[in-house]
């Protein structure tokens, strides 16, 4: 994975950006320690610490479990995946862990983010087997129609949709569940939902501060939801052992830390496969 060099004041940014807001994507890059952020993205990082200390240990968790459900996946049979508002490229990318695995498998990420998307048509450029729709996951219609996915994804095939830490930034009224459902209704049995989703459950204080951070600071809001509300997203889907865990509990590797008090890690994590 190449690496870039850490942005500067609002140098060249690309079309569509606000300077004055921070960026889910690029807050999340400077979470793993990337270069594709800007001041402003920094600033609300800053902000984010202040409440939950342990923010980018969380950021690593959660990126993590992706290379561990892709794995899975693999393992499983997949050989095609979908991964929705898949940010800014970092190191373990989904199309890198699959590939290291089976090189034919294929990957559509899909972001809305400029710098996302700019960062990954350049990743992409030279992978047959993988590319990037720029899109919001709020119109799955526009994403499921697109050139990317009529060219890599056969809906004859199982197919992993990939949704993590993203569908809290859909709003109560913007719809997840119909949005999952717009998704899993084009999918052919067998196929697979991967979801994390930050919670209120255990820490509602913190919740509720990084929401208020979120609304302030960023382009988009925050909705944490209670371990009920997430698993009913997975309506349709048989989740898999362990079910829907606290994100370090879900299939650890050995060599993996597992915290004392895992709802310190307050993101929810589980993998479903779509049921007949």
């Amino acid at each position: 994975m190449r690496k870039g060099v850490e942005l500067a004041d609002n140098e060249g940014l690309p079309q569509g950006i606000d300077p004055d807001k921070a960026s889910v994507a690029r807050m999340y890059d400077a979470m793993l320690g990337g270069q594709h952020n800007f001041p402003i993205d920094r600033e609300a990082l800053a902000a984010f610490t202040a409440i939950d200390p342990q923010v980018r240990t969380l950021a690593r968790a959660n990126h993590a479990f992706l290379g561990r459900a892709v794995r899975f996946l693999i393992k499983a049979g997949v050989r095609q995946f979908i991964d929705l508002g898949s940010g800014i490229p970092t190191q373990g990318n989904v199309h890198e862990v699959a590939q290291a695995v089976c090189p034919e498998a294929r990957v559509v990420y899909v972001d809305s983010d400029p710098v996302a998307v700019a960062h990954s048509t350049a990743l992409l450029a030279d992978n047959p087997g993988a590319d990037i729709v720029d899109a919001d996951i709020r119109r799955p219609a526009d994403i499921l129609s697109s050139p990317q996915v009529g060219k890599l994804i056969d809906f004859e095939q199982p197919v992993a949709v990939l949704m993590i830490t993203i569908l809290h930034f859909i709003t109560p009224e913007e719809n997840p569940a119909g949005i999952v459902a717009a998704f899993r209704d084009a999918l052919p049995e067998g196929s697979w939902l991967a979801l994390t989703h930050a919670t209120n459950q255990d820490r509602p204080d913190a919740a509720a501060a990084v929401g208020q951070l979120y609304r302030s600071k960023a382009t988009s809001p925050v909705t944490a939801r209670s371990r009920s509300e997430i698993r009913d997203l997975f309506d349709g889907f048989d989740l898999v052992e362990p079910g829907l865990v606290y994100v370090p509990l879900w299939r650890p590797d050995p060599d993996d830390h597992i915290p004392d008090n895992p709802s310190e890690y307050w993101v929810y994590a589980g993998v479903g496969r779509k049921r007949a």
